[in-house]
């Protein structure tokens, strides 16, 4: 037998578009070298698998905490926890994260809230099968401001103390920049409303990034908060939740700002319902918050964020899909398929909500993979159904390929359909 082998569907998603006639997908080593319709019959010596369901590349998550497992702040597996355990036992839950998401058919992850840069130790594991990382180290943060506990708080108004944060992850071999551009949910006490960062100190970490060849995204719940991080000229928003005393709404104006400045949003869309506690049960920061800007409707507050997320394919505005896992229980690794759905839901067409999980979200992590075409890494998944369709086949994987290696027994992640 030699060492190319193929697979072959009736249905298939190539990263961009749906293909009309099937796809027989050639794999040589850890590559694509062939992408032909499903009627094409490979030469008598290159072995093929039949495949039932749709054939699509790997998933790729853009936003994900690997130190965290999803339980409430203050238990083990939370990101307050991952601030200051020991690190073997963050790189065990660090493990379990990954495995937890190539099951689900997520090849690859953007790890985007470290401790300690434990998380940069996990590059390189796609050779045991497990999903290839990009890491961002601990996010930077003002004191006492959002996820202050992972370690990487500045003084903004100390210009050494904001270059030597940036020195420091150089030299550590991130692969891209993290800054809380606004307070959080996560962190009693930090300002949700305002910018945590005016937007000189913003620029110059921006720029220092830059300079050194790194791309610098921005934790945004804040009107105030996006707009200062696109002044200083960010290269990603996360979150992008746009609120402010008026609600949850992002301006027209901040919109076309966005786009203009060819600024990648992750809205990270998608929760799942069964493991949302009861509003009676919210941590009183987060009650007290939501009062202040009209949400009494939860459901209907989620509806209204997965519509406006079509302001944003509107407005021309790059997407990419990241669930944010791990930051809490209704976020757990593995269901990536949620924030597609929701983008679904909002009133996206399935191949582009699609293509922000796969092709769009490949190419904004670096990753040369998302596509189902000749030269590109043989991320490959299988799941059960038309997703042309019927999205919610995205939380039914039958079998995952990282690098062309097959993962052994794909499990769809719990409360899929």
């Amino acid at each position: 037998m030699g060492s190319r082998w193929a697979l072959r569907a009736g249905r298939a998603f190539d990263g961009v578009r749906f293909l009309p006639d099937g796809a027989t997908v050639l794999v040589e080593g850890d590559r694509v070298v062939g992408v032909e319709t499903a009627a094409f019959r490979p030469p008598d010596d290159v072995p093929v698998t039949d495949v039932d369901g749709t054939l699509l590349p790997g998933l790729v998550d853009c936003h994900v905490h690997l130190v965290a497992s999803g339980a409430f702040p203050g238990t083990p597996g939370s990101l307050e926890w991952a601030g200051t355990a020991a690190p073997a036992a963050v790189d065990e839950v660090v493990t379990a994260s990954l495995r937890a998401q190539v099951t689900a058919g997520v090849t690859s992850v953007r790890d985007l809230g470290d401790a300690g840069y434990r998380v940069l130790e996990h590059r390189g594991r796609e050779r045991e099968g497990l999903p290839r990382v990009v890491a961002a180290g601990p996010p930077i943060t003002i004191p006492l401001g959002h996820c202050w506990f992972l370690g990487g708080d500045v003084d903004p108004d100390d210009p050494p103390t904001v270059h030597r944060a940036l020195a420091e992850r150089v030299e550590r071999g991130v692969d891209l920049v993290k800054v809380m551009a606004s307070g959080g949910f996560l962190t009693p006490g930090s300002d949700q409303l305002g910018a945590q960062f005016d937007v000189v100190p913003l620029r110059v970490m921006v720029g220092a990034a830059h300079d050194a060849g790194l791309r610098v995204v921005a934790h945004t719940h804040s009107v105030a908060g996006a707009e200062v991080a696109t002044d200083a000229g960010i290269d990603g928003l996360e979150h992008f939740t746009c609120m402010s005393e008026a609600g949850a709404d992002p301006p027209s104006g901040l919109l076309a700002r966005v786009a203009d400045a060819g600024v990648t949003v992750c809205p990270t869309l998608g929760s799942d319902p069964s493991r949302l506690p009861p509003v009676s049960a919210m941590p009183p920061h987060i009650l007290e918050m939501l009062e202040r800007i009209g949400i009494t409707d939860r459901d209907e507050h989620f509806a209204r964020v997965a519509a406006n997320s079509v302001r944003l394919r509107e407005h021309g505005i790059r997407v990419v899909s990241g669930l944010d896992a791990g930051a809490m229980p209704a976020k757990p690794h593995g269901h990536l398929w949620r924030s597609v759905a929701e983008l679904v839901r909002g009133g996206w067409p399935v191949d582009e909500a699609l293509a922000t999980a796969t092709s769009v979200a490949a190419e904004d992590c670096g990753i040369d993979a998302g596509r189902l075409a000749t030269g590109r890494l043989a991320d490959l998944l299988v799941v059960d159904g038309d997703l042309a369709t019927d999205v919610t086949a995205l939380s039914r994987p039958l079998a995952v390929w990282v690098g062309g290696v097959a993962i052994d027994e794909p499990l769809a992640p719990p409360g899929g359909h």
